[in-house]
């Protein structure tokens, strides 16, 4: 009878053992800022409160329970919020959503609607800002990502030492616009980053888009500096244009703009850390696009986009953030009021938790 007691009470010390070692974190960001815009489109006001200017607001659930043996059970959970007006950000409620399981030997597989490899390369290797991978209200470079996410995504993650591998297939089942594939390559280690990634997404006509991008970071003390390159090619007719090409700014732009063969892109940057709490940036991008209208057929039109950064922490989890823009464009893309150059401010409040 003592040793059943015993071993009733063992087992239930290493099941609470095992409990411990299980974590639920709530997690979110909320961001508000307030913008100038000069040469607003019609409708829309130059002096704004915006929903997020360095981060979109959201709030999230990730779940890490240790299954023993170097294996772990994950699972994330993240909404988007308009931080300005508690609206929802978007049509889907969860903009990302999966299950995986880990293996200290073999690696990550993940199911569910999560983040590209597009985007993961651009964030984890040669983001455009050290402090802040991308400027929520003003990101060009992930225009190029193809959407950011997919549904229905099965990716697998490797990493031994400095490399990383990342695969991703997702099904387009019914009439999603998400059948996918492609692959990631990452080499970081001390102070050097440097990948490469591409994507090929086909919509329900069978019509497909490709991107590709490549680039590195350089991260000397107070220093970080990154250069990357980046293409869409686009088939003729397909269902995707559209989606994928207002990335670039939002649909703020006219109509030749998601009129595209193929876009390229170029950009550069560097962050200074002048204080422990005070950081600032500037990025620089260039981007080139010819079209498939008749009309066009001969036309590259190309965008310039600069944008500076100073952000200053009063703590981890709180800062606040001055940026300036400006967009140029030449050839037949335009905004929507058919400007050519636009300049833009925001002053903004963020808190992570």
């Amino acid at each position: 009878m003592k040793k059943a007691a015993m071993a009733v009470g063992l087992l239930a010390a290493s099941i609470g053992s095992a409990w411990a070692q299980s974590s639920v974190q709530l997690y979110g960001i909320v961001d508000v800022g307030l913008r100038w815009t000069s040469n607003a489109n019609a409708g829309s006001s130059e002096k704004q409160v915006i929903p997020g200017g360095m981060s979109q607001s959201r709030l999230g659930v990730n779940v890490n329970e240790d299954l023993g043996g170097g294996m772990k059970a994950l699972v994330n959970l993240e909404h988007r919020l308009n931080s300005d007006n508690g609206t929802q950000a978007a049509t889907d409620f969860w903009r990302q959503s999966w299950v995986g399981i880990q293996s200290a030997d073999f690696g990550r597989i993940m199911l569910g609607r999560q983040y590209n490899i597009l985007f993961d390369i651009y964030t984890s290797t040669y983001a455009s800002f050290k402090y802040s991978p991308y400027i929520e209200a003003y990101k060009p470079e992930i225009g190029l990502s193809m959407g950011a996410r997919q549904d229905n995504m099965v990716k697998y993650l490797v990493e031994k030492g400095p490399v990383r591998g990342e695969i991703q297939v997702s099904a387009g089942e019914g009439n999603s616009q998400n059948k996918s594939y492609g692959g990631l390559l990452r080499y970081a280690e001390g102070e050097f980053a440097v990948g490469g990634a591409f994507l090929t997404v086909e919509d329900t006509l069978g019509k497909k888009v490709r991107g590709y991008t490549a680039g590195a970071a350089y991260t000397s003390g107070p220093w970080y500096a990154n250069v990357s390159w980046a293409s869409n090619k686009f088939d003729r007719g397909g269902l995707l244009g559209a989606a994928y090409t207002a990335g670039l700014l939002g649909t703020v732009l006219n109509t030749a703009a998601n009129d595209v063969r193929k876009r390229d892109m170029f950009s550069a940057g560097a962050t200074y850390q002048l204080t422990p709490q005070l950081n600032i940036g500037g990025h620089y991008w260039f981007a080139e696009q010819t079209h498939y209208s008749v009309a066009l057929a001969n036309t590259k039109s190309k965008g310039h986009y600069l944008a500076f950064v100073a952000d200053y922490a009063f703590s981890k989890r709180t800062d606040v953030y001055l940026e300036l823009d400006y967009t140029k464009y030449d050839g037949a893309v335009r905004f929507a009021n058919n400007a050519e150059k636009r300049g833009g401010s925001i002053v903004g409040l963020r808190h992570r938790f």
